[in-house]
């Protein structure tokens, strides 16, 4: 299974990405080493969507807080980045796809992350990860 990750980004050029407690959904909390990641700039925080894909070399659960009845999984991840993205896959990009159900892994991607648009690492299909493949 691939991922990818929307996050703050503080410097799209990096070789090496680190997220700290991330929160994640539909999957993501299954994250490991070696798996391959697509990162999303955060245009929540200025960024720009998709800008780097890469390698994760590490993936470490964040324990649950005691006390607290309902909790998001969360892990801290550092990504080595592969290649940079080529061409723009954004919100903006994204915007038109909302038929959820049509199979398409533009559709997939605004559902997963700007139907709600929290930062979020998520796992994502064999047919979304080939096309996100094609912007690098």
């Amino acid at each position: 299974m691939a991922f990818a990750i929307k996050a703050e980004i503080h410097n799209p050029r990096a070789k090496m990405f680190s997220f700290i407690a991330q929160k994640t959904m539909y999957g993501g909390k299954h994250i490991a080493d070696g798996d391959t990641i697509f990162v999303f700039a955060s245009e929540n925080e200025g960024g720009q969507g998709l800008i780097a894909c890469g390698v994760v070399t590490s993936a470490d659960a964040v324990a649950k807080k005691r006390g607290v009845a309902r909790q998001t999984p969360r892990v801290s991840v550092a990504i080595k980045r592969t290649a940079l993205a080529r061409r723009p896959l954004g919100r903006r990009e994204l915007r038109g796809f909302t038929d959820w159900n049509d199979g398409r892994p533009e559709s997939e991607l605004n559902f997963k992350f700007y139907r709600q648009a929290t930062n979020k690492i998520v796992g994502i299909s064999d047919q979304t990860a080939e096309f996100l493949g094609e912007f690098f």
